[in-house]
């Protein structure tokens, strides 16, 4: 099983509006120009962001912004807001297990408890991870990539 990639492009959404929105109008097209995925993607993405609360998005080619601090946006919240997770299960039990079989008749016995702890798990960890952890290691990259060009850059001059 593998989470839908939403919740990454969500985070990297919302990672650029955060790092390019003072220099920027950022607009889905421009979002999708870094995600490299098709602008209407990127709409329906923010779209979702946007009635979560956690992005405003200006009419027109007005761009997007974040609505709220970086460190009150959790992994958790853009998991929530993305992600369409079934009566909030994050795993989808076989439609019919075999009740003749002993194991088919107890599987729910045998796993559900289970697999509502690797949930919580789960979702514990998504909210001790802010988008302000991001913002941050995304800019001492950035800044450190610019560090870099600049020296190697100057080297040949």
């Amino acid at each position: 099983m593998q989470i839908s990639s939403r919740f990454t492009l969500a985070v990297h959404i919302i990672a650029c509006i955060d790092v390019f929105g003072d220099n920027y109008k950022v607009t889905s097209d421009f979002l999708a120009g870094s995600t490299n995925v098709n602008p209407v993607i990127v709409r329906k993405l923010l779209g979702q962001l946007k009635a979560a609360g956690l992005v405003e998005v200006a009419r027109g080619s007005g761009g997007a912004s974040v609505s709220r601090p970086l460190n009150e946006i959790s992994f958790l919240d853009i998991y929530h807001a993305v992600e369409c997770i079934e009566h909030g299960a994050l795993f989808h039990f076989h439609e019919n297990p075999n009740a003749a079989c002993p194991v088919g008749n107890n599987i729910h016995l045998i796993l559900d408890d289970r697999l509502r702890r690797i949930q919580k798990a789960m979702e514990t960890e998504l909210a001790s991870i802010t988008m302000e952890d991001v913002s941050q290691d995304a800019r001492k990259l950035i800044d450190g990539n610019e560090i870099q060009r600049n020296q190697s850059g100057g080297a040949g001059d």
